[in-house]
């Protein structure tokens, strides 16, 4: 698995401070992270999770309607995610506390950017090192590392659009992933109005990975609520 797979993951940064956010955010951004959400409250972190499900979160302890030990208690209910703290909080209870919370690092404010990015990287290596960049469906194979699917022997490249959809549905293989969360990863933070956009995504992903995209059996649809993908390997 190389960088560039790694540094598609979407990471999730949250802190009370709007300058510092926007600091990180360009840290990570030079250093070619392309999935960067931010948040600066509890509540507003907690409704990132559910809507775009981040693969790793960075968090301060001090927020204003809450701190960041209880949003990872709230966030280990269901998810089990890498976190990072990054706060002024410096004492050693508070970085145990954190630790033992189920925080996998914790660095103290002022930091060093290259310090932060190393870190970053070790988790997500770490966190992911036996996840395949490549899936099966029924009529293909998904290379997310190159943005390809792979059918009968050509490879057919994807939009940055049907990217991140098919990213977001292979992130739940087999599940339901609603029609907000799948215009919220394809849109950002404004996804409202693009269902129609999202469903003529959705025709365009399945003329690349069916067999018979009038008769899909790998991108199925659940009316009303969303999409599944249904991967060969998924229980």
């Amino acid at each position: 698995m190389d960088d560039k797979y790694l540094k598609s993951k979407k990471i999730l940064l949250v802190d009370d401070e709007p300058e510092l956010l926007k600091m990180v955010e360009n840290i990570l951004s030079e250093d070619g992270y392309v999935n960067i959400k931010t948040a600066c409250t509890v509540s507003e972190a907690l409704y990132r999770f559910h809507q775009s499900q981040p693969d790793l979160a960075v968090l301060d302890v001090m927020l204003p309607d809450g701190d960041g030990f209880g949003l990872l208690r709230e966030i280990r209910d269901f998810s089990d995610i890498p976190v990072l703290f990054l706060t002024a909080r410096g004492e050693n209870e508070d970085k145990i506390k954190g630790l033992t919370s189920g925080a996998d690092d914790y660095m103290v404010k002022p930091f060093m950017p290259k310090e932060l990015v190393l870190r970053i990287g070790i988790i997500l290596k770490r966190f992911y090192r036996n996840e395949s960049p490549t899936i099966k469906l029924a009529a293909c194979f998904i290379d997310f590392e190159r943005g390809e699917v792979i059918r009968q022997g050509q490879r057919i490249q994807l939009t940055a659009k049907e990217y991140e959809i098919l990213k977001a549905l292979s992130r739940n293989a087999g599940k339901i992933v609603t029609i907000d969360t799948l215009c919220e990863a394809a849109w950002g933070d404004n996804p409202y109005g693009y269902e129609n956009s999202l469903m003529a995504h959705i025709r365009h992903i399945r003329e690349k990975i069916e067999a018979d995209p009038s008769k899909p059996v790998s991108l199925i649809t659940v009316k009303g609520l969303g999409y599944r993908l249904m991967v060969e390997d998924c229980e």
